[in-house]
């Protein structure tokens, strides 16, 4: 895989240690420098803290004060320059449930599908 995204950073925001791993691995092979966050809680942090986050890469179900649908809307309205894809095996979206900007894909998901929304995401 080509790091096309040098030097940027990404967030991964997700509760199960081993698809956190699997997401930040893939996003690092593509050039992004990763921090990780396994609740709600520590990527509100991040962001708050990190001001070069570009992307937030999160999963809807998770521990801490807000879901992943809730986390991509607080993004999106506090840190507009940073993209937003969210990822679920269990939880369906809706139209209207993620911003407009945000997008979604589908747990399970290969590291291809996943590069592949970021691209889309961050154009």
């Amino acid at each position: 895989m080509v790091a096309k995204f040098k030097h940027a950073v990404a967030l991964v925001a997700e509760d199960e240690p081993l698809l956190r791993m699997d997401a930040a691995d893939t996003l690092e092979e593509a050039g992004f420098t990763v921090l990780e966050a396994a609740n709600s809680r520590d990527a509100l942090r991040h962001l708050e803290e990190v001001e070069t986050i570009e992307l937030l890469f999160t999963d809807i179900e998770m521990p801490g004060p807000i879901d992943g649908i809730a986390l991509a809307h607080e993004v999106v309205k506090r840190w507009p320059n940073v993209s937003v894809v969210v990822c679920s095996g269990r939880v369906k979206v809706g139209p209207g449930d993620l911003p407009p900007q945000a997008r979604f894909i589908a747990k399970p998901f290969s590291a291809d599908l996943m590069i592949r929304a970021v691209e889309k995401v961050m154009g």
